[in-house]
């Protein structure tokens, strides 16, 4: 994998990025920071949201990178969250909401609450969220909104009906919501094949269904945080001022083989 270079136009962007701390998003945080971006970080664990920020202070200046430990499913959390919003920026330029959750089963095996609580985090939150800091993205003229979804919303995979169902419904959310605030706000969203975090390590741990993951990817690999940071990263940029309802597939070649 070729180096990863700084998205140019971010500088002096405010970014609110969603489960920050880890993978995916993680890889965000850090290529908007190094973009020149101020980086709002959420994350639930509260130990490894502070080291993080001390890292990225030190590396970035400490008043570039600051957050808050909560859980994006909490009513009361998510109020805290838009009114320190506003005190510190008054708006935002940037939100990548990338928080999600997945339990693999098949589809009767699930028990209601397993079920419902996959919605409520990477669905019924995901509204909730967008639409709490839509009055601080409309501020301005140029904002932008990322969804993090994934291929399951796309096709048939084994296991994890209600994750697929939630990553199915957010696709239709950037289309109404890119229709509904343009032209102020542009809302896309990207959907990953297998990327190397630890949502998944455990499952690709296994070499037979890895070698399965594998043959069905044309690139032949698992693709790094990064790779699919870079796509997020771009579509909030000036770079990609005229693309919006889209869902972009990050996923080397899945989508178009199948599973």
């Amino acid at each position: 994998m070729s180096a990863l270079l700084p998205q140019p136009g971010l500088v002096g962007k405010r970014a609110l990025v969603t489960g920050g701390t880890l993978g995916i998003g993680q890889a965000v945080v850090e290529l908007l920071l190094a973009s020149g971006a101020d980086v709002f970080v959420v994350a639930r664990d509260a130990r490894r949201l502070e080291e993080r920020l001390a890292t990225w202070r030190s590396e970035h200046g400490e008043h570039r990178a600051v957050g808050l430990a909560m859980d994006v499913t909490d009513f009361a959390g998510r109020a805290h969250l838009f009114d320190q919003l506003q005190r510190r920026w008054g708006a935002l330029d940037v939100l990548v909401s990338n928080v999600g959750t997945n339990l693999r089963k098949a589809a009767v095996d699930y028990a209601p609450a397993e079920a419902a609580a996959i919605f409520e985090t990477n669905l019924h939150a995901a509204f909730a969220l967008s639409t709490g800091a839509y009055p601080l993205l409309a501020v301005g003229d140029a904002a932008a909104l990322v969804f993090v979804l994934s291929v399951a919303g796309h096709t048939h995979i084994p296991t994890g009906a209600p994750y697929a169902m939630t990553k199915a419904a957010l696709g239709q959310l950037v289309r109404n919501l890119a229709v509904e605030w343009a032209p102020g706000v542009r809302v896309n969203a990207v959907s990953p094949w297998y990327t190397d975090t630890p949502l998944v390590r455990g499952v690709l741990a296994d070499p037979a269904y890895l070698e399965r993951v594998l043959r069905a990817t044309p690139v032949g690999r698992i693709a790094a945080p990064a790779e699919i940071a870079a796509p997020i990263a771009f579509l909030t940029s000036p770079a990609a001022s005229y693309v919006t309802g889209q869902t972009l597939a990050v996923d080397g070649g899945f989508l178009a083989r199948g599973f």
